[in-house]
């Protein structure tokens, strides 16, 4: 078994209070993802011309909850 398939198995037997509170701890101490001065707004404006110029990049909210499994 591996580490994290230990971890995984014991973290199941924890209360959902305790998982959610691991599961904060874990998230919290990964670096952030949009580590920019401008807090990602750069990141934001760029995704918003390239829907500008091409509507079918974009994706409704449907399509977004259907490729999440929702």
């Amino acid at each position: 078994m591996t580490r994290v398939q230990e971890i995984r198995q014991r973290a199941s037997a924890l209360s959902s209070h305790e998982k959610a509170e691991l599961a904060a701890d874990l998230l919290e101490s990964l670096p952030p993802i949009l580590d920019d001065d401008d807090e990602g707004v750069a990141e934001a404006r760029r995704r918003d011309e390239e829907m500008e110029r091409d509507p079918n990049a974009a994706m409704t909210w449907d399509q977004l909850r259907r490729g999440l499994g929702r």
